[in-house]
């Protein structure tokens, strides 16, 4: 079975293929380390392996996207990321996962992990964030995860598109992306553009270019329901943001150039909050059918959703565990996020149907 591989040692290797196995078996009621062992020498086992200075979570990592390199070629892959918590006291500690997944563009099939890294916030003060490199700022994590998807492109994928929610919206995740990836994502910055003007106005004489039906799922207090939405598109040039010194404005390009989308709803429920998308894309978007791709491509991003609910409330439930040793903790949550993309990939299998609609 893919998935914790090679560590060098054949002891830990076969400890790790007997995590991964136990957690499909076992752990979707939920993580603890004496049912997966399913006995006092089998829990013992496990516990060897999670605090074994020798198994880290990259390696885990790796040898998971080894597998997924092997299914990418000709392919156009979206490399979807995000960021998860798995502790949070809702003050200033917490412990935050950010993987990013590769989902084939056309059919929507989950094709496996392709990079994950740890976000541990310890309570303690920090330099403000303006006067840090982006190099040392908690964001650059986007674009080291976007600069690690471009490996799906070595690797033979037609095409790689990054997607990436309102968090992503980042200057230089623009402007110092790979040449081999596309992006798409969506906005959270009302941004000064190249000529002075705003981007959420850019659009707003644009003509309509033409509708979508869009599935909007159920949530506390919202319906189901399928929502009529208009697009609008338009070529974009951002003017970059300012930089505390010289030297981090002289890494950045003074404009770049991206698609602008904006998808909203007509009609909406007198109750309902309309559905309205903006979106930022390096694709080019010139008529209905290139927007439309792009919503397609965009509504794909809840499979990245999908898969945390199975790795907490809706199948391991890794947030509940009690583990004080960070490491072992974050080779547990490595393996269990492995875990997760092929319970997740057999329901796909099992319904038949494509994901993320």
């Amino acid at each position: 079975m893919t998935g914790l591989g090679h560590f060098g040692h054949r002891q830990r290797e076969k400890a790790g293929e007997f995590l991964l196995n136990r957690l499909h078996e076992v752990g979707q009621q939920g993580i603890q380390v004496r049912t997966l062992g399913g006995n006092r020498g089998n829990e013992m086992k496990i516990r060897r392996f999670l605090h074994n200075p020798a198994v880290t979570p990259d390696e885990m990592i790796e040898t998971a996207l080894g597998h997924t390199l092997t299914l990418v070629a000709g392919r156009h892959i979206l490399a979807i990321q995000d960021t998860t918590s798995l502790r949070d006291d809702g003050k200033q500690k917490g412990h935050y996962l950010h993987p990013t997944i590769a989902v084939d563009a056309d059919a929507g099939t989950l094709l496996g992990v392709v990079s994950a890294s740890f976000l541990l916030r310890t309570g303690k003060k920090k330099t403000h964030c303006n006067t840090r490199p982006f190099a040392q700022k908690e964001s650059a994590r986007w674009l080291e995860a976007t600069c690690e998807a471009a490996r799906l492109a070595e690797a033979g994928a037609r095409c790689v598109t990054v997607v990436a929610d309102r968090e992503c919206d980042i200057y230089d995740e623009f402007a110092l992306r790979p040449a081999t990836t596309e992006l798409l994502i969506r906005c959270h910055h009302d941004r000064v553009l190249a000529d002075g003007t705003r981007l959420y106005a850019s659009t707003s004489e644009r003509t309509e270019l033409g509708r979508d039906i869009v599935h909007v799922p159920a949530a506390p207090g919202r319906a189901e329901r399928d929502a009529v939405v208009a697009l609008y598109s338009r070529q974009v040039s951002l003017r970059r943001p300012k930089r505390n010194s010289a030297e981090e404005t002289a890494k950045l390009p003074p404009e770049t150039t991206l698609n602008y989308v904006e998808v909203r709803e007509i009609g909406a429920p007198p109750r309902g909050k309309p559905l309205h998308w903006r979106l930022l894309t390096t694709h080019r978007v010139a008529t209905a059918a290139d927007a439309r791709r792009i919503v397609g491509f965009y509504r794909r991003r809840w499979i990245v959703e999908q898969l945390f609910r199975v790795m907490k409330t809706h199948g391991f439930d890794i947030e509940a565990v009690v583990m004080e040793d960070v490491m072992a903790f974050e080779n547990l949550v490595a393996a269990t996020l492995i875990a997760a993309v092929r319970v997740l990939q057999m329901v796909y299998e099992r319904d038949g149907a494509a994901s993320g609609h």
